[in-house]
């Protein structure tokens, strides 16, 4: 199932997952790790993997969360998101 723009691309590779998370750090942006058991086309609710990172994250900060969470919930489909505090949005968000 797709669920993003990032979705219709390949898999991204760790590489290219650790220069979006890196250009999310360089940017200033809070990253959060969501996930869901099961995409539903009728629910779009995620659940947050503990609270977002609001402080003192590195690119190895975020993957460790995103394996810490697999581990935990192995079927379900990982989000990498972050918000913009100045702008009080989402910035960005694709899955892993």
């Amino acid at each position: 199932m797709k669920t993003e723009t990032f979705s219709y691309l390949p898999t991204l590779t760790r590489e290219q997952i650790e220069r979006q998370v890196a250009y999310m750090l360089d940017n200033d942006w809070m990253p959060a790790i969501e996930y869901q058991e099961r995409v539903d086309p009728a629910t779009t609710y995620r659940y947050w993997w503990r609270l977002p990172m609001f402080r003192g994250s590195t690119v190895a900060d975020v993957l460790d969360a995103v394996a810490a969470c697999r581990a935990e919930h192995p079927d379900a489909i990982i989000w990498i998101s972050c918000f913009d505090r100045e702008h009080q949005t989402q910035a960005l968000s694709f899955a892993v």
